[in-house]
């Protein structure tokens, strides 16, 4: 920040904007020539899409009488490389004005969708432009689309980075707003979107959670067991009373599965090592392990499915719930506490603390509405094809996509997940045996 003394030193502002084919070396050319006038770089930007460049540089330049020589020198070095050059002068109210929205909130949205991204990327920038946002810059996620490909539901991913524009700063925003907007538009034109605030936080995220039925997993185990047992419908009975609100959590998860009372065990086994994963999951969770987060099942469902995915995948916490056995068949009863929605909360925060982590670090996914405790508690909490009301409550959400796409979320490319699929994955040795009991 400039002290009022820097108001009334003989200076000005320029903007250099240059343009065209991208050349080796231009940036070294033109740096040579502001630091031989002592130019102060007060900012810089630089794209370059298919070989050509936009470079913009706003550079302090300390004498009023080197401005037209510098003006000169580069604009002869821009036609000697044949590119545009402009200059524009900055006021220093309006330095001062730009200088001083550094503290303005600013977010990130990323846009997911299929084929044309044009209709997509219409909706969202008009919605921004309509609630005073500005996009700063737009960085595609996604792999190039090869020439060849006319396949229309080939996948793009944006993030864009925006700001309030100069009209609304300091204006209190409404994101619950933006998200309706976007939310409508989404289901209109099938894409999915995120919008979250670009914090210190949503680069430094260390923890992934997961629900494991519906969302980890394409299956609902209870409902595959008790049809397997012969008793499909009454406990379908007790899901609609509890759906309904007749019945809370605990109360319907006990009942349902007393009806499980004389069930083999091989049945359960059966069923475990059946299961499918969803679309994107093994490649979502091959990818967390590369770059180091800690991974977690937290489930309303069956310890003993979570605890094979967690020897299948490598996760590292499993919490749901245990079924009492006996001479190999399930007693009906559920042995210690229900893994209900605000348990899952619970033991997110439990893990967080016992891996010396923030919430706000953690990263929450889930289908249900006994998921909704833990999105909002996470730092990003994720609605993965859920029903409507879970989708209008919790910040995020994928609908059209696989699992995987969380990734694009965290601010991870196509390049920097190939690059982690790369590396075989190591199932852990007996030194480094995940585990659902928490550290003290």
């Amino acid at each position: 920040m400039h002290s009022e003394e820097d108001e009334h030193l003989p200076s000005e502002i320029v903007l250099v904007t240059v343009s065209g084919e991208d050349k080796p070396g231009l940036m070294a050319m033109l740096t040579s020539t502001l630091a031989s006038y002592q130019a102060q770089v007060l900012d810089i930007g630089q794209a370059v899409i298919h070989e050509e460049l936009a470079l913009g540089l706003l550079v302090r330049i300390p004498s009023q009488d080197d401005v037209a020589l510098i003006q000169q020198a580069l604009a002869a070095l821009a036609t000697e490389v044949g590119s545009n050059v402009r200059f524009t002068k900055v006021s220093k109210a309006r330095y001062r004005d730009w200088a001083n929205s550094s503290g303005e909130p600013r977010y990130i949205i990323t846009l997911l969708t299929r084929g044309h991204a044009s209709e997509a990327l219409h909706a969202v920038s008009t919605i921004t432009h309509r609630h005073g946002l500005n996009i700063d810059t737009v960085r595609r996620l996604s792999g190039r689309v090869p020439l060849a490909n006319t396949v229309t539901d080939e996948k793009i991913c944006l993030e864009l980075r925006v700001r309030a524009s100069r009209a609304h700063r300091g204006v209190s925003g409404a994101p619950e707003k933006l998200n309706a907007e976007l939310m409508e538009a989404s289901a209109e034109l099938a894409f999915d979107f995120s919008v979250h605030e670009d914090d210190v936080f949503r680069r430094n995220r260390r923890l992934v959670a997961f629900d494991m039925d519906s969302t980890l997993i394409d299956a609902e185990v209870m409902d595959e067991l008790a049809a397997r047992h012969g008793v499909g419908e009454a406990v379908s009975a007790i899901t609609a009373r509890a759906m309904c609100g007749e019945l809370d959590f605990q109360t319907s998860f006990r009942a349902r599965a007393e009806l499980l009372k004389g069930m083999p065990v091989e049945i359960l086994e059966d069923v475990a090592e059946c299961v499918e994963l969803n679309e994107g999951a093994d490649r979502l969770i091959r990818a967390l392990r590369h770059f180091g987060y800690r991974t977690a099942i937290i489930s309303g469902g069956f310890q003993y499915v979570g605890e094979r995915l967690q020897n299948r995948l490598g996760i590292d916490y499993v919490f749901a719930n245990e079924l009492v056995v006996e001479n190999g068949r399930m007693t009906g009863e559920v042995a210690g506490e229900i893994v209900d929605a605000e348990r899952k909360a619970e033991l997110l925060k439990n893990i967080a603390d016992s891996e010396g982590m923030l919430l706000e670090q953690t990263i929450a996914i889930g289908d249900g509405a006994n998921d909704l405790p833990m999105l909002s508690a996470a730092g990003l909490g994720v609605a993965y094809h859920a029903k409507p009301l879970v989708k209008q409550t919790a910040n995020h959400s994928i609908s059209n996509f696989g699992l995987d796409s969380v990734l694009y979320l965290m601010g991870f490319s196509d390049r920097d997940i190939e690059q982690a699929l790369r590396v075989p994955f190591s199932r852990p040795g007996p030194g480094d045996q995940p585990s659902s009991v928490l550290k003290s």
